[in-house]
């Protein structure tokens, strides 16, 4: 297996575990509570497991970024490609004489 499918593998993994974090979520706020449960704490820290995970699902994919040469995946999936892109940036000369 190569780097590449190790790291595809481990983010596909993170995303289904984030998926079942975010489940379990969503069932602990229709439950019936132990009155010694702090409902809100209990909901609070899934969420912020789930965002975890999210983020560390998204640190991978900058990584798979990374080994390609800095091309995100999105790329392949915008409207032009780089070299079509209008290019709207402007020197900072422009910028002070259209103020």
């Amino acid at each position: 297996m190569s780097f590449k499918e190790v790291l595809d593998s481990f983010r596909k993994q993170l995303k289904e575990l984030a998926k079942y974090v975010k489940q379990t979520k969503e069932k602990r706020v229709n439950v019936d509570i132990d009155d010694k449960e702090d409902r809100s704490e209990v909901i609070e820290n899934l969420m912020f497991t789930y965002r975890h995970l999210e983020d560390a699902s998204m640190r991978i994919g900058k990584t798979l970024q990374a080994l390609a040469g800095g091309v995100s995946t999105y790329d392949n999936t915008a409207v032009g490609t780089p070299e079509t892109q209008p290019d709207n940036s402007q020197n900072e000369d422009d910028k002070c004489d259209s103020a």
